[in-house]
């Protein structure tokens, strides 16, 4: 059932009501029984100072009894939100527009599904970070090759590849294209063009039929 009976000051919850709050799981308390600062602090882990910035921010009212903070069951669940999104790294301003949101939902189906697709979203972003993290270290790679003096083989002419580059090798020699290689290895096009870029360049092949078949002649792969 909605829980009107709290108020929220802030940007964050219309008048008289909060909403809908996702389901998260909750520390072991009773939930008659509000906690002051300090259990609330070791109850998820963080400081006071955190709480102190969340209320700075507009995420979270601490009801007051005297001159304490305290906070009740749906300031505990809110935090829940909170501290869930904290630790995939979600912007304040993300959970800001998630919280105001879930402020207006008027179901619990309602609330869930807001909370999955934030979930989502902040998944296809950390998705397209390392993406570009990987093309980031493979780009390291080889400038660190080329300021290596750019060998490309050693003394009896074999060829070195790094395990990401033998791998992207075998697919290429099993003739997936680079949004197939993509797939298989969890990057963007973009990077596995780059790879693919690299392992060419190792073989001082002028495309990647030419280094598959001086890597087949060398025995770094196997024909079919």
């Amino acid at each position: 059932m909605p829980r009107d009976h709290w108020k929220f000051e802030g940007v964050l919850a219309a008048p008289d009501r909060v909403g809908f709050l996702p389901d998260l799981p909750l520390p072991h308390h009773d939930p008659t029984t509000p906690l002051a600062i300090a259990d609330m602090a070791d109850a998820f882990g963080v400081t006071h100072r955190t709480l102190h910035f969340y209320e700075e921010k507009g995420l979270l009212t601490a009801a007051r009894m005297g001159p304490m903070r305290v906070y009740n069951e749906d300031h505990i669940r809110r935090m829940a939100v909170i501290n869930a999104c904290r630790e995939i790294d979600m912007p304040i301003s993300t959970i800001l527009e998630l919280l105001t949101g879930l402020a207006g939902t008027e179901e619990q189906a309602e609330a869930d599904k807001l909370f999955r697709d934030a979930l989502l979203a902040r998944r296809r972003e950390l998705a397209a970070q390392q993406a570009n993290l990987r093309r980031q270290m493979q780009r390291i790679t080889e400038l660190l090759e080329t300021t290596d003096g750019g060998e490309a083989t050693d003394e009896d002419g074999h060829v070195h590849l790094s395990p990401i580059k033998s791998e992207c090798l075998t697919f290429m020699a099993d003739g997936y294209p680079a949004a197939r290689i993509a797939g298989l290895m969890d990057m963007d096009v973009a990077a596995a063009l780059t790879l693919e870029a690299g392992i060419i360049r190792k073989f001082g092949a002028n495309n990647r039929f030419q280094a598959i078949a001086k890597a087949v002649l060398s025995g770094m792969i196997s024909p079919e």
